[in-house]
């Protein structure tokens, strides 16, 4: 029992120490040191050089002798983060967009399915150009003399909204015409869809041919999102994908120290910037060269994008690049549908094995009752189903531990002196009841794997955010604003202590005392889907945990009185059989005593001489004694 209780306590301790170590790195993730003499030139902190292809990309052109002779891609620099030019307004029927004219990047973009967590009638705002934080989609051409994110552009309106009937909607920017080159960058939104396709128009009117590259960037700062949860903390950062390499994480911290790595080169994939619930997405089109890159450009600020090249454009001749923007939601059967590997933003770590076919179930629960708590509490049951057997071995296993602990205690007190002797005697103790001392711990093992994955399954579930439940649950991703769910949880886990066998150890019985408490305390700052997850399993347990002790402590309650019975019996059959021994030594005291008073009697009693008969032939003749022969 003392080796399970520390095997839990050491296992606890050393899982809150390690996610106590891992929140605050990626809460406060180490930045560039910035020295007192780069302080004074915060211009350079703002610099904003435009993206180079690499040799990789370079060789794959049509006349990598043109591409070469591009000049100027890496010295063009503004000494401001944005400059500000006239403001287009979209408006579709799932975004609010607003799309810049300097640069003709998309600077604002709010989800309007998706209030904000501190404003419910605002939007959540998923591309901002703030000062406090930003995060801001680009793109432009690299060559010399085209249009970049640093180009002013002009556009026919400034507000445009899609109607109804209208699938699409189309805005279109011109650049300044140089050279004979004219770009027109062309934006398009959907109806019912997060994905914006963003494309150049590029008609060579000069005399020589161009071979001109493109390229889409997130520019973002490492700041956390508003209305985050600082207990809870999931990946803030670039992120990308390939069929070889999979799907890769690239931390900010790592830019810092430039020991990022990452895979360059590739005709497949994508990259994006992921925050919690949601991100935005280049989505390059598959089988076509490209460049990755993620960039630490100056303090706070950070870049990911994709090279594309455009390839040769003669005289004359007009070539359209486009590619797919994604900014919403992480919906993970949407995201499957867009590009192999985006659902894998929906991040669940090492368990996405299991995190994902529970999501599944989450979500069959949810077509079928219509509220996500009532999937949570019926996907709970389903998983404590699933592992009733395993759960049911430990709590029997805890259950004989119950009801022998007082025999243990004994034990103990016996030996207190010898250690090494008291635990020999225990173990001796556990064999001849058959109770495995592990038995309880091996089961819960087993289980944690897949009740981790569900608690990241739902953290991870933008499907929870601003979804109500019942009564004063609002909001299942956000914590419960009474704590009753937290303060019942304690209730539960307290009960559940309980039920469990009293460590013997003075300091595990107060540890085990405590832990109700402190893991209140962490719930108070939960989400409310994850409280209430955690509230049905406690709950659960303490059922299934309550059944089969009352069993077990009926059955040694049977077994008790069937002891005692006979024992009495045994009592009684041993008192009868003493009663009859004396009894019997009795009657043969008494037969001996009357046996001795009977010779008593006949040796007092005179002995009475016989007299003697005299024969005699005359009978007037005395014989005078003599005895006569008889003739």
């Amino acid at each position: 029992m003392e080796t399970k209780k520390l095997l839990l306590i050491i296992i606890f301790s050393t899982s809150l120490l390690f996610l106590w170590d891992s929140w605050q790195r990626e809460l406060n993730p180490p930045t560039t040191q910035v020295t007192p003499g780069a302080v004074s030139d915060s211009s350079n902190q703002r610099h904003d050089p435009l993206p180079v292809p690499g040799d990789g990309l370079t060789s794959n052109t049509e006349s990598p002798s043109i591409a070469s002779g591009i000049e100027g891609v890496g010295s063009s620099i503004t000494p401001n983060l944005f400059t500000t030019g006239e403001k287009i307004k979209i408006t579709t029927d799932t975004v609010v967009a607003e799309i810049d004219t300097a640069g003709g990047d998309i600077r604002q973009l709010g989800l309007l399915l998706h209030p904000s967590s501190e404003d419910k009638n605002k939007p959540y705002e998923l591309l901002l150009d703030k000062t406090a934080r930003f995060h801001v989609a680009q793109s432009g051409l690299i060559g010399d003399k085209l249009p970049s994110h640093k180009t002013k552009y002009t556009a026919e309106n400034n507000n445009y909204q899609l109607e109804a009937g209208q699938d699409k909607l189309v805005v279109k920017l011109l650049a300044p015409e140089e050279n004979g080159i004219q770009v027109a960058k062309i934006f398009t939104f959907h109806r019912n869809n997060y994905v914006i396709d963003v494309a150049f128009e590029i008609t060579n009117q000069s005399d020589e041919t161009i071979i001109p590259f493109s390229y889409f960037q997130m520019l973002r700062d490492a700041n956390e999102p508003s209305g985050s949860n600082t207990m809870i903390h999931s990946y803030t950062g670039p992120a990308m994908y390939t069929d070889e390499d999979k799907f890769i994480k690239i931390k900010f911290s790592d830019l810092d120290k430039n020991k990022a790595e990452y895979p360059a080169n590739a005709d497949n994939g994508w990259i994006a910037m992921l925050e919690h619930y949601f991100l935005a997405a280049w989505l390059p089109t598959q089988q076509a060269p490209r460049e990755y890159y993620v960039k630490h450009l100056a303090f706070n600020q950070y870049t990911a994008g994709v090279i594309a090249p455009v390839g040769a454009i003669e005289s004359g001749q007009t070539k359209q690049i486009s590619m797919s923007l994604y900014a919403g939601p992480q919906e993970q059967e949407k995201l499957a549908e867009l590009a192999p590997g985006l659902d894998l933003t929906v991040d669940y770590g090492w368990l996405t094995i299991l995190a994902q076919p529970l999501f599944k179930l989450l979500s069959f629960y949810h077509s079928w009752v219509d509220n996500w708590g009532v999937a949570i509490i019926l996907l709970t049951l389903t998983v404590k189903l699933l592992f009733f057997p395993l759960s049911a071995a430990g709590y029997r296993s805890m259950a004989k531990l119950r009801v022998v602990t007082p025999r243990l205690q004994k034990i103990r007190e016996q030996y207190a002196s010898d250690r090494q002797r008291m635990h020999q005697a225990m173990m001796e103790f556990y064999k001849e009841e058959k109770i495995n001392p592990m038995g309880g711990c091996l089961p819960i093992l087993v289980q944690i794997p897949v009740f981790i994955a569900l608690f990241w399954t739902l953290m991870s579930a933008v499907e929870l955010r601003n979804t109500p439940f019942a009564l004063w649950i609002t909001d299942l991703s956000t914590p419960d604003p009474y704590y009753v769910l937290p303060l019942i949880m304690g209730i539960s886990m307290w009960i559940q202590s309980k039920l469990s066998p009293t460590p013997a150890d003075p300091i595990q019985a107060k540890v085990m005392q405590i832990m109700p408490i402190a893991f209140s305390i962490f719930f108070f700052f939960f989400p409310s889907g994850l409280v209430l997850y955690s509230l049905c399993n406690n709950i659960l347990s303490i059922l299934q945990q309550w059944q089969i002790t009352r069993m077990y402590e009926n059955k040694a309650e049977d077994a008790n009185k069937d002891k005692n019975k006979k024992h009495k019996k045994a009592e009684s059959a041993l008192i009868a059989e003493k009663l009859a021994l004396n009894d019997f030594a009795n009657k043969n005291e008494e037969n001996l005593v009357n046996t001795a008073s009977a010779d008593d009697e006949v040796q007092s009693e005179p002995v009475v001489p016989k007299p003697k008969t005299v024969v005699s032939s005359n009978k007037n003749k005395p014989t005078h004694g003599k005895r006569v022969r008889k003739k």
